[in-house]
């Protein structure tokens, strides 16, 4: 584990942004590749991120950054491309912990979808496929629909294609809320309170009943019968796009948005810790653990819970903070960042 401290500024969460790059997606703070650059004089619009790992089989290099498409990156594994953002993913796992994350409970239920689709492209690269190829159809019928006057087999084949992306996508979450059910209440998170999830969709409702291609059929007709309300909504009625993410205390049941702010962050860092204990039983491997502030609204208890769950774990952790002191009884190596450097505190 690795702690770096520092005043506010001096480059902790850039710091930790650089290293969630090396895994496929946004980063932990979901910035445009565009905003990544150096700032100032010295900027080029471009960047890159690399890095040589130690994983089961030995030492590999990722390498990503942008190059001529300042919104679009690349990938290096082991020097040559891969074939497919997914091998990155199947060699490599990051989960973070952010400040703004402690929102997740108050903000709408987009925000508690992304952080679920992390959690499950982290075990399941292939399912941002399905997200994405989700989106890309529902967003060309919303064009179609807002034009009137497409031809109805048109839509219905993207209807078919949304149909068939949103059961793949509803499955592979249901199955991750299952599968992370099942290590928080086997303790994964200890000493943390256990917290459940539950998926929130009607899509997974009739999955727990019906077989996948009879709830494609359905949706596809329920597409077709809502394109006037879909068009005057400029959204898609049915989809994963409607699902919402339940957190609450698996022991008291009592709901995360009723939760005290400390409560509330105590569940996030238990979700984060199971996630991770779940990856590294899953792989054999532990992943990346970034937790930037994780002190933060944690009171003494709190604070010498993670610790032991960290030790417990040995996960390959880098935290931030702009003090050393809270950190004391961590074992780690400590460093101080101030002014782009990075020195042994």
């Amino acid at each position: 584990m690795c702690v770096f401290t520092g005043p506010n500024g001096s480059g902790k969460t850039n710091l930790l942004e650089a290293v969630s790059l090396l895994v496929p997606g946004r980063g932990l703070r979901g910035a445009k590749f565009s905003e990544l650059s150096r700032q100032g004089a010295e900027a080029t619009g471009n960047w890159a991120v690399a890095a040589t790992l130690n994983g089961p089989d030995g030492n590999f290099e990722i390498g990503t950054g942008t190059a001529d498409d300042q919104e679009r990156r690349v990938f290096r594994l082991d020097g040559v491309p891969p074939r497919s953002q997914a091998d990155i993913g199947a060699r490599l796992a990051a989960v973070w912990l952010t400040p703004q994350m402690d929102r997740l409970f108050i903000e709408p239920a987009s925000g508690r979808r992304k952080f679920l689709d992390r959690l499950v492209v982290a075990l399941e690269p292939a399912h941002a496929r399905q997200i994405a190829g989700f989106e890309a159809a529902s967003a060309q019928r919303n064009r179609l629909l807002a034009a009137g006057g497409a031809d109805p087999d048109w839509l219905a084949g993207l209807e078919d294609s949304m149909a068939r992306h949103a059961v793949a996508a509803t499955a592979t979450r249901a199955a991750l809320v299952s599968r992370l059910n099942g290590a928080l209440a086997g303790g994964a998170a200890a000493p943390f309170p256990a917290v459940a999830l539950a998926l929130d969709c009607m899509i997974t409702e009739r999955l727990r009943h019906t077989p996948a291609l009879a709830v494609e059929d359905f949706l596809r007709a329920a597409l077709r019968d809502a394109r006037a309300a879909d068009a005057a909504r400029g959204g898609a009625s049915f989809g994963p796009n409607r699902a919402d993410l339940a957190i609450a205390d698996a022991n008291t049941g009592r709901p995360a948005s009723l939760s005290s702010t400390g409560q509330q962050k105590s569940m996030l860092i238990g979700i984060v810790l199971g996630h991770a204990a779940l990856i590294a039983a899953t792989r054999g491997a532990a992943p990346l653990l970034l937790l930037d502030e994780p002190l933060v609204h944690l009171d003494s208890a709190m604070r010498e819970a993670l610790f032991k769950a960290l030790g417990a774990q040995n996960f390959h952790a880098l935290l931030t903070g702009t003090d050393v002191e809270p950190f004391g009884g961590l074992a780690a190596a400590f460093y101080r960042v101030q002014e782009g450097r990075i020195d042994p505190a």
